[in-house]
Order: structure tokens, then C-alpha cells, then sequence
């Protein structure tokens, strides 16, 4: 199921969610005529465009639900799967499924739709399918090579025009409803009185058309939320009018020395240099992620104190801002950053300050250098356990 943020669909009902959608997207492209070989193949031969109208409507609808969830932050957008791009071979495939769907007036999906009521074209076609699977498999050796050949990744459209993703949604939109118009005259004159078309109404179609025209042109002025957010809280000034609590080296310490439970300690460092450096318990998580699923558990445990350990403390503070603009509660920052904390505890060098209490500090930093350097050794040495991540699940058509 999609990675909702936070979880609106617990992973015990997904299998469960998941068959009644499955159910119920069978049923539609049952009613939506998809059961029907003729009908399909008339998009190739222009009497009836029904495949490209639903599969258009498909693509915006869910493209919109992606954008607006993901705008609102309840969709974590990072852990969306895209499908890697192999770019000869993906060509080859799509002119050989072309042919097919010409040729048997299936494709895949709607071939089983079909045999599930009964069509016994449809059951030759999947059992063509079937076989057409095992005889790629068997071959596969012969043509790996080129399967494998000119990979360009998991790339995104947009990304690879160069243009934001608003304005590619604009554009998706637009041309779907350029090619509605465009197909209802060419299915009205190739098929005439019969025409699907025939039974549309100007004025709703004209509104419909105009509305996601509409919600296109709010696509292209929606900022990307998670940029724009961090972009706020990164200002100086920002930084400044919005204090947050703050936690000393010292406390931290004995709070690390103590095993205090109520303590998270959050590194919102690059993972190198946490690697080279992690405070015992300590969990390395980049500031762009406190908006996907992963951190809800940790982040959201109110009676749990989220220390945030960066270069410096305006890193920092920005961090703990951040949260709060998110929702999350309960945070500090660590004083004068991470920088400071080496200073302070884990270095041998101690600045008396005059007061009647120097003595006492120099040998609590003395023993908590000494404990909390063994329990970095250790850590390394056993190596830490990674934390459980969402995993981004394959799927399509």
C-alpha cells in the first residue's frame, strides 16, 4: 500500500486493503468495457477511444492524489518506488506489447479481467502469455546482454526535461485534455452514430476540462514543501526570532554515562562523518527524512527527549525547528554542536572557571570521557544495528 505518513493503513490490513482494491479496480475495468476485445482494439483503428480516456484520467488522478498527499505530508514521496529505465530495451518491449495488444486486443491486465468473466479469446491470450513468459526465460541468456544495455536509472520525467514537477503536471494535464478533445472528433467521424462519444455533454465535458486545467495551474505555483520548509528554518533571521531548548555538554554526558531512557539522541550529520564519530545510542538521520515514514516512531514518543547533535548549533536549532513545524514536540539542541562536546567531554583539557565546583566538574568529565569513549569503541567494534527502514515496494501494470 502506499507509505502514508503517518500510517493511515497499518501493515496487518495491507494484504486485506489490498484485495478489495483489487476487487474493485477488476469490477471498473469490467464496467468501463474493458472486458470486450473489440473495444480495445479500437483505439488502434480510431472508433473508440475509451483505453485512452480512462488510462489518461488513471494517470492525473493519481498523479494529483501523489502531489497533494505528498504537499500536505501525508504521503512519504521518497519511499514511492520508480521503476529503473532500461531505454533500448524498454523500447523493443513496448513495439512487441504493441503488437500484441493490436493483433490479440488485450494487454495484460485487461486479458485477465477478461477470462475472469468467461471470454475464451481472453484465456488464449493469457495462455499465450504464459507460455510468451517461459519462452523468455529459457532464452534469456541469448539476449541478456542487450536487456541489461543502456540503463539510465530510476529517472524521473521531469527531472530529465530539466523543468519542476508542477509544471510537468501541468503539462500531463494538459495534453490529456487536448487528447480527449481531439480523439472525440476523430472517434465521432471514423464510427459516426456510434460513437461512445456521442453521448458526451459539451457543457460538463467543457467544465471538467476546465477545472484540472485549473488544478494544473496550482500544481505549477505549489512549492515543493519539503524544500521550501527547510529553506525556511535555515534562515538566519528565522533562526533567530524562534528560540528552542537547549542541552549542555555536560548534561548530555551524564545523561549518555546514566543510560537515561528517556534520551534519543538524533545526529542529523552526513552518515560519513557519523561514521567516523557517533555518540553511544545516538541514531544518524538527515534532515530531509524527518518528513518521510521512517522517523514517526522515534520522533513522535512525546515523553522522550530528542537531543539533535549537528556541525554547529544553528544546524541544529534549524533541526529542532523543523520538528516543531512538523508536529513533533519534545526536542533539543545540543550546545555549541557536536564541535563542543569534543571540546568539553571527550578531550583531555580542562579551562578552570574559578568556581568552587571546578573540582568536581574535571572529574565527571574525566570519568564520563573515559566511559563514554569505551562505549564508542565498543559500538564500533560490534557495530551498531541499523534501524528498520520502509523498504520501497516494486509494482506496476
Amino acid at each position: 500500500m502506499g507509505p502514508f505518513a503517518p500510517d493511515l493503513i497499518p501493515d496487518q490490513l495491507n494484504l486485506v486493503v489490498a484485495l478489495f482494491i483489487g476487487i474493485g479496480f477488476g469490477y471498473v475495468l469490467e464496467q468501463a468495457g474493458f472486458s470486450s476485445s473489440r473495444r480495445l482494439a479500437g483505439l488502434f483503428y480510431g472508433y473508440d477511444f475509451t483505453v485512452l480516456r480512462v488510462f489518461f484520467t488513471a494517470a492525473v488522478t493519481a498523479m494529483s492524489g501523489v502531489l497533494l498527499l505528498g504537499y500536505f505530508g501525508l504521503l512519504d514521496t521518497e519511499v514511492i518506488y520508480v521503476n529503473p529505465t532500461w531505454l533500448w530495451p524498454a523500447v523493443v518491449g513496448g513495439a512487441i506489447m504493441g503488437v500484441g495488444f493490436i493483433v490479440g486486443g488485450f494487454c495484460p491486465g485487461t486479458s485477465v479481467c477478461a477470462a475472469a468473466i468467461g471470454k475464451i479469446d481472453a484465456m488464449f491470450f493469457v495462455g499465450g502469455g504464459l507460455l510468451g513468459v517461459f519462452a523468455f526465460g529459457e532464452s534469456f541468456a541469448t539476449y541478456q546482454h542487450f536487456y541489461e544495455s543502456s540503463s539510465l536509472g530510476a529517472i524521473k520525467v521531469f527531472d530529465s526535461l530539466g523543468i519542476s514537477q508542477g509544471l510537468f503536471a501541468f503539462l500531463l494535464i494538459a495534453g490529456a485534455v487536448g487528447a480527449f478533445a481531439v480523439t472525440t472528433l476523430v472517434e465521432k467521424r471514423v464510427a459516426g452514430p456510434s460513437a461512445p462519444s456521442q453521448s458526451f455533454r459539451f457543457g460538463k465535458h467543457a467544465a471538467a476540462g476546465a477545472a484540472v486545467m485549473a488544478l494544473g495551474l496550482v500544481f505549477i505555483a505549489m512549492p515543493d514543501r519539503k524544500a521550501h520548509l527547510i529553506g525556511e528554518v535555515s534562515d538566519s533571521s528565522y533562526v533567530a526570532a524562534h528560540p528552542v531548548d537547549v542541552m549542555d555538554a555536560d548534561e548530555l554526558a551524564f545523561r549518555i554515562v546514566d543510560r537515561e531512557p528517556r534520551v534519543q539522541i538524533i545526529d542529523i550529520r552526513p552518515p560519513q562523518a557519523y561514521a567516523r564519530l557517533a555518540l553511544p545510542g545516538s541514531r544518524n538521520m538527515q534532515i530531509k527524512e524527518f518528513f518521510g515514514k521512517d522517523p514517526i516512531e522515534v520522533l513522535s514518543q512525546r515523553h522522550v527527549k530528542k537531543v539533535l547533535v549537528g556541525e554547529t548549533e544553528h544546524d541544529e536549532r534549524a533541526a529542532c525547528l523543523l520538528l516543531g513545524l512538523l508536529g513533533y514536540e519534545n526536542f533539543a539542541a545540543l550546545k555549541g554542536g557536536l564541535q563542543s562536546f569534543q571540546n568539553t567531554i571527550l578531550t583531555a583539557s580542562f579551562v578552570p572557571t574559578g568556581s568552587r565546583w571546578d573540582g568536581d566538574v574535571r572529574q565527571f568529565r574525566e570519568t564520563a570521557r573515559s566511559q563514554i569513549t569505551q562505549m564508542i569503541a565498543s559500538a564500533k567494534n560490534t557495530g551498531s544495528k541499523e534501524p528498520k527502514k520502509v523498504k520501497k515496494v516494486q509494482g506496476g501494470c
